[in-house]
């Protein structure tokens, strides 16, 4: 199993419905597709600041603003299948389908550590290939990746979110982080093969 986390950005980007061929095309029977906030969770932000939200409501809203961009994923691409609850995913990869993380069991009554800013969708499709024991991670941002930079400096960079090179020392799965213009690097390490640019960050983060 792969968790493939698709960068909101996307949603308004002319390259998504070839990213999305790419991957309903490669990856049945072993991907599962998370997909970011985006406009809508930039939206949140504004709101939040606008009114002084406290970050549990702004949290719940960034998870839906998620979900709504799942909606149109699957509204772009029908192959697709939603899961609401992450318990299905590999129910979905048996059956050969590529399935579609709506995360709305993410949705909080009370705060916790993970209710605020320094978790983005990043984190959270990284938490979720951590807890369905995924062989690897790859996420795809629309803007342009250094190959060199560590997944740290990804951070440091504010291209990851704060708590993402914590949470990747805890477990060993290969990080893979790709720009929008990497389409034939995801098609090559989804057949196998090494990739024609360098954008692999799967060594120790440091």
């Amino acid at each position: 199993m792969w968790i493939i986390k698709l960068g909101g950005s996307f949603c308004s980007d002319p390259r998504l419905p070839d990213w999305l061929s790419l991957v309903t095309q490669l990856g049945g029977g072993r991907i599962a597709l998370v997909c970011g906030g985006g406009l809508l969770a930039d939206e949140v932000r504004r709101l939040q600041t606008r009114w002084a939200l406290d970050d549990l409501p702004a949290h719940n809203m960034a998870i839906l603003a998620m979900v709504q961009n799942a909606y149109m994923l699957h509204g772009l691409s029908p192959a697709l299948q939603p899961v609401s609850r992450e318990a299905d995913v590999p129910l979905v990869l048996r059956r050969g389908g590529v399935a579609l993380w709506m995360p709305l069991e993410l949705l909080r009554h009370q705060p916790d550590a993970n209710t605020n800013w320094d978790v983005t969708s990043d984190s959270i499709a990284l938490g979720l290939a951590q807890r369905l024991n995924a062989e690897r991670l790859v996420v795809l941002k629309a803007c342009d990746i250094d190959a060199d930079m560590s997944v740290r400096q990804l951070v440091e960079a504010e291209v990851l979110d704060r708590r993402f090179a914590a949470l990747a020392q805890q477990g060993g799965l290969p990080i893979d982080v790709l720009g929008g213009y990497q389409l034939d690097d995801l098609r090559a390490l989804l057949l196998g093969r090494a990739p024609r640019l360098a954008g692999r960050h799967d060594r120790p983060v440091s």
